[in-house]
């Protein structure tokens, strides 16, 4: 007690940020989330990447001393013009150049940033994406500049900007205030519903799109609820797979087998119109990969149960439609190759997007 400030502050600062990260590590792994590496900003200016940036931009004449124009808003009198060190942003794109050094002579937190994409492109990422709030719409731009600069042209940027995620129970807004202290966490959300359906709900929109997340109706067992609506259909698939077996025990079911199976029976309109959806699979994966947009594999999953619901309802009116036909060896073996084709696909979209299927769901 009544030491100076700066023989203890640095010491409670370190242990503050190492309780925080470990906190938010617990957080992330409750939502199975693993981060190879975590970056520090303070790690990496008190090594020198901002200073070995700076050399790098100033060998390729970016670098310059000069005076920026005041701000849009701000006029002369509320303005100070005065020398900094600037990056040539203008020359990639960007409205205008960005200082890299405060008054006090320390970095700005856009050199910093810039040393923090240098340092990952030169950890092996050539693609970089950034995930911000929709308040930074105005860093996108600058930011994109600096890692076309820093990198020659190799490296990339895709910056993702999310809105906020309006929290309901019941139609009924959760409310929260920062003032008053009482908020909910991402820990309370996951320990209320699951981490798979946090995962899945929070995929259900773009990410530049206001989400509502309803605690009461990512409880409900109905098509209004999506989670329920795509895992039911894996259960149901599963189902109709282990009753097969028990009405066919003499036919080999296996994946091998039905992969096998001629499939020139499936003729009604809702058979060949799952057929088509199940084909596009593989597409849809790999254009959501391209374009950085999980979300579209949910809006898939989404029409592969919608499909495979309405097979099923369809042949709960038309029995000749029913997944299994005592009479009818070669038609059943088809639809169980359509189902398990079914089956393995909502698995393996489920798999993408870090949620693990269930094989029974009681309506």
């Amino acid at each position: 007690m009544g030491r100076p400030e700066a023989e203890w502050l640095e010491v409670f600062r370190a242990r503050a940020v190492e309780l925080m990260v470990l906190d938010i590590k617990r957080d992330l792994l409750g939502m199975g989330i693993r981060f190879d590496t975590f970056s520090s900003e303070r790690a990496l200016v008190e090594a020198g990447a901002v200073q070995r940036v700076l050399e790098t931009l100033q060998a390729r004449g970016l670098v310059y001393t000069g005076i920026l124009e005041p701000p849009k808003g701000k006029t002369p009198e509320d303005w100070e013009p005065r020398p900094q060190l600037l990056f040539k942003a203008s020359e990639f794109g960007d409205d205008v150049d960005r200082p890299l050094q405060k008054s006090d002579g320390s970095w700005t937190y856009f050199a910093n940033d810039i040393a923090y994409h240098h340092d990952k492109f030169l950890r092996g990422s050539p693609e970089l994406i950034d995930v911000l709030g929709a308040d930074h719409g105005g860093y996108v731009k600058r930011m994109k500049a600096a890692v076309t600069a820093i990198t020659g042209g190799e490296g990339s940027l895709d910056v993702k900007m999310c809105q906020l995620v309006s929290l309901f129970d019941g139609g009924k807004p959760v409310r929260m205030s920062k003032r008053a202290g009482t908020f909910v966490t991402l820990r309370d959300v996951v320990e209320a519903v699951g981490p798979d359906v946090v995962r899945f709900i929070m995929l259900t929109r773009r990410n530049d799109q206001t989400l509502e997340f309803d605690y009461q109706k990512v409880r409900e067992h109905s098509r209004d609820n999506p989670v329920f609506y795509v895992q039911y259909a894996h259960a149901r698939a599963t189902s109709v797979l282990r009753h097969a077996a028990e009405a066919l025990p003499d036919r080999d079911l296996s994946d091998a087998a039905l992969s096998a199976v001629p499939l020139g029976s499936l003729g009604d309109p809702d058979e060949l119109g799952l057929v088509k959806v199940l084909a596009g699979w593989p597409r849809l994966v790999e254009s959501a990969a391209d374009a950085h947009e999980p979300h579209r594999v949910a809006f898939y999953l989404g029409e592969v149960a919608a499909a495979f619901h309405g097979l099923w309802n369809k042949g709960k009116d038309d029995a000749r439609l029913r997944f299994i036909l005592p009479d009818d060896a070669e038609t059943t073996l088809a639809r169980m190759a359509l189902v398990r084709a079914t089956a393995t696909v909502i698995a393996s979209g489920l798999a993408v997007m870090g949620v693990q299927p269930v094989e029974e769901l009681r309506e």
